[in-house]
């Protein structure tokens, strides 16, 4: 117990040192109030030094906009889970499987895809809702959809998860899904965090 308490609080240490690094470098390359605004738009999410990491390649088009915030963080998510659930696709037609492995890589693989899907609809819906930011309801409904597609994407991921953990499985296999997948769904957290703000702050 107390070298698990010491690897998270290493790893705890070792990620902020990697957030303020990032923030140096952006900071560097853009104006400062984009840089704060990204940094401080990201502390409300679960995954801080993902979120400024991931988005600070955006930072001239994002500038103090919600939206143009909300979208590269979309846009991030859908690459992650594509990444994701082309590596599974391809693991289900792998030699060697155990009928019981197989079966849950395919179940895996049937919600990555449905995850792909559900955030490949939500990046036109979240640019619909930017458009009509002036008519509260057409926007409260085009921003509830985003909300709730990029919430079952994250259920995907996390029964993903689930399918894939259990004794049975190969230990090899189970971490190179594993990895890709969280990898995912910490991105994908931060997006739909990041949408709330956007949905926050003009509804």
């Amino acid at each position: 117990m107390a070298n698990l308490t010491l690897h998270f609080l290493l790893l705890f240490l070792y990620f902020h040192c990697i957030l303020a690094i990032i923030t140096e470098s952006v900071t560097s390359q853009t104006d400062p109030n984009t840089t704060n605004f990204i940094v401080t738009s990201c502390r409300t999410t679960l995954y801080p030094t993902i979120c400024v990491q991931s988005l600070s390649a955006y930072a001239n088009t994002i500038q103090l906009n919600e939206l143009e915030l909300a979208h590269p963080a979309l846009t991030v998510s859908l690459s992650k889970a594509k990444i994701a659930s082309t590596y599974i696709s391809k693991l289900t037609r792998m030699r060697g499987l155990k009928p019981r492995e197989l079966q849950a890589v395919k179940d895996c693989s049937f919600n990555m895809n449905d995850c792909v899907h559900q955030l490949e609809r939500s990046i036109p819906e979240l640019g619909q809702s930017g458009k009509l930011a002036s008519g509260r309801d057409e926007f409260t409904w085009h921003v509830s959809n985003v909300q709730t597609w990029i919430s079952a994407a994250l259920t995907d991921q996390n029964t993903c998860l689930d399918m894939i953990n259990n004794p049975s499985m190969d230990g090899k296999i189970k971490d190179s899904i594993r990895v890709r997948v969280f990898v995912a769904s910490q991105v994908t957290s931060n997006a739909l965090a990041l949408v709330y703000k956007f949905a926050e702050k003009h509804s």
